[in-house]
């Protein structure tokens, strides 16, 4: 390892220290001050207490005409007709409608287990429940109550037709987890909204709840907005992740238990998800003016944390008919992208790499049914991708060891002057075509690789409950003897992880200073096993493969050299690396 990479190396380590000590604290510092911020404004909103003096009285205002009309619309009350539950399921989900309402309160993801095993009475499937914000409820309307009794007119395996004197709703179940929603009003209702349903917090720390919309700017472009980042009201209200999410670790002491709050705007589509599953208002032949995040917080964690989140789309003016599209089901790349949702994956800035990383995830545990193979698989393609960079690195090297003798020259020559020196070394690297940083060039093109592939495996639904030998759930830490051991228990991988990267170090020919390399050989370890261990345990195997591909290599490379096939690589005295020298790079 010569000074340039371990500059890179020791670069790198700084980086990710900053990040852990500074940036995610200060991050969780600003996103802290806006939850006081957020509730010093509600604070001020609240009607004050009206003083005795009749001069100090403020001059009361006149209602709005939308607040009229709000007034004037029916409140949720239970209705005097008994309700009636009805079911519509295919291969992919099972619904549970009511007669009052009109609405979804129960989904059914017949593929995936509550718990890691196979689907059985002990472990049954993940069942979403909108009993408390019923998926298309409609609210605010003169006309129509919240959980109006409806009558079905008409039942079928995938449809139902409801009807009352005031509206005729149909709700059909389509393929690849879609709901349909055909309304029909007597009369055109202003004001209303429709719920997308409600989402839960998870156990898991590495869940999340959060918010994602679609709006179109004024070229007709679309622009999706992630409500747990930017400028938008939520932000401070959504949180999840190892990290405390978006607004950190804060207390929760004097915030109420729920929080109302708006986003203004049309949106082309809206979605609210956990970590794997998403509850989306994908299309709607009426355009919305916006929606209303109902956020609640766990009550029983003294820090701020949401329990759960439910959505209602706005309706400034509305037609007597109204067809709207749902989305119920897993975070699956495939389906999202049919539906232009695909950023509800949240890849960010690495969607490009992102996306075909999921493709060929998919493609190789549709051979071998398992994605622990699948992942392995992935590594040795990557790995493939990457040989001509790495072969053209190990020449480089090479090369540079073979002009040893002339740089010991150079160096005894021009010892007294630096600068003579310095400018010798680079006329002589350009006179060999030797790049000194070529060495460096495969570690950071891997980069990209290495945090694309985190996003996908964070969030990748496919890898849910996913095993692989020792390892129940390739999407969390292995977590071994939990109830025993503290932090989480016994993570193996990552273990395995900092053992090979330390023995990679060691193969490596060194071209320094020993001790420096002893240094490195251990710092990087300790580094590394810091960052993964509570990371998702597929990500750890990935890095651990690709460690033992690189230490084969070395290994086939020191014993061609031992059987005189390649040159025995002698130690590389660096030159000082100036700035007149990288930019000539």
């Amino acid at each position: 390892m010569n000074k340039v990479e371990k500059l890179v190396s020791l670069l790198l380590g700084a980086v990710l220290a900053w990040y852990v000590f500074i940036e995610m604290p200060r991050q969780s510092q600003e996103k802290a001050d806006a939850v006081k911020a957020s509730r010093e404004e509600a604070e001020i909103a609240k009607p004050q207490p009206a003083l005795e003096s009749a001069a100090s009285k403020p001059t009361e205002q006149a209602p709005s005409a939308n607040e009229k009309e709000k007034d004037a619309a029916p409140k949720s009350v239970t209705p005097s007709i008994p309700e009636k539950k009805l079911v519509l399921e295919n291969n992919d989900v099972k619904l549970e409608l009511s007669t009052w309402g009109a609405t979804v309160k129960k989904v059914v993801l017949k593929g995936y287990s509550r718990d890691i095993g196979e689907i059985s009475e002990d472990n049954p499937p993940v069942v979403l429940d909108f009993s408390s914000s019923p998926l298309g409820e409609i609210a605010g309307s003169k006309d129509l109550a919240a959980n109006e009794p409806y009558e079905a007119t008409q039942v079928t395996s995938n449809e139902v037709v409801f009807a009352n004197t005031k509206a005729k709703r149909t709700v059909r179940l389509l393929p690849d987890y879609k709901i349909e929603y055909c309304d029909e009003f007597v009369s055109a209702n202003n004001g209303t909204s429709l719920s997308l349903g409600v989402m839960t917090m998870g156990q898991s720390k590495n869940d999340l709840l959060s918010v994602d919309s679609c709006v179109v700017n004024a070229k007709g472009k679309q622009e999706p907005i992630h409500h747990c980042e930017g400028d938008s009201p939520l932000k401070a209200f959504l949180v999840g992740g190892l990290s405390g999410g978006c607004s950190g670790s804060s207390s929760a002491a004097g915030m109420p238990e729920r929080q109302v709050i708006s986003v203004n705007g049309a949106q082309k589509w809206i979605a609210v998800k956990n970590r794997f599953f998403v509850a989306a208002l994908c299309a709607c032949d009426v355009a919305n003016n916006g929606f209303e995040a109902e956020i609640a917080r766990d009550t029983s964690s003294a820090d701020y944390r949401p329990s759960s989140v439910a959505i209602r789309a706005n309706f400034a003016s509305e037609a007597s008919k109204r067809n709207a599209v749902f989305y119920v089901g897993p975070k699956k790349q495939s389906l999202l992208w049919d539906l232009g949702m695909k950023d509800v994956m949240e890849f960010g800035m690495w969607r490009w790499l992102c996306y075909p990383i999921v493709a060929v995830l998919n493609f190789f545990n549709g051979i071998i049914p398992n994605f622990g193979v699948a992942i392995i698989l992935l590594t040795m393609l990557v790995r493939l991708i990457f040989w001509p960079l790495t072969h053209k690195s190990t020449v480089g090297m090479k090369k540079m060891q073979e002009l040893q003798p002339k740089m010991k020259e150079l160096q005894a020559k021009f010892k007294d002057n630096p600068q003579r020196l310095q400018q010798e070394t680079w006329a002589l690297y350009k006179a060999e075509k030797v790049n000194p940083m070529s060495s460096c060039l495969p570690m950071l093109i891997q980069i990209p690789v290495f945090i694309a592939l985190f996003n996908v495996l964070r969030s990748a639904v496919e890898l849910r409950d996913a095993p692989f030998l020792w390892i129940s759930d390739l999407s969390e830490p292995e977590g071994l003897f939990a109830a025993y051991l503290p932090f989480g228990g016994l993570n193996i991988l990552p273990i395995l992880m900092a053992v090979s990267t330390g023995l990679q170090s060691a193969f490596t020919p060194t071209s320094g200073d020993k001790s420096q390399q002893r240094m490195m050989t251990v710092f990087m370890p300790v580094m590394m096993l810091f960052m993964f261990y509570s990371f998702p345990s597929a990500l750890s195997l990935y890095w651990f493969v690709s460690n033992l591909f690189s230490i084969v290599q070395m290994y086939l490379i020191r014993r061609k050299a031992s059987a005189g096939e390649a040159a025995v690589m002698p130690e590389v005295i660096d030159p000082p690396v100036t700035r007149q020298m990288r930019r000539h790079g």
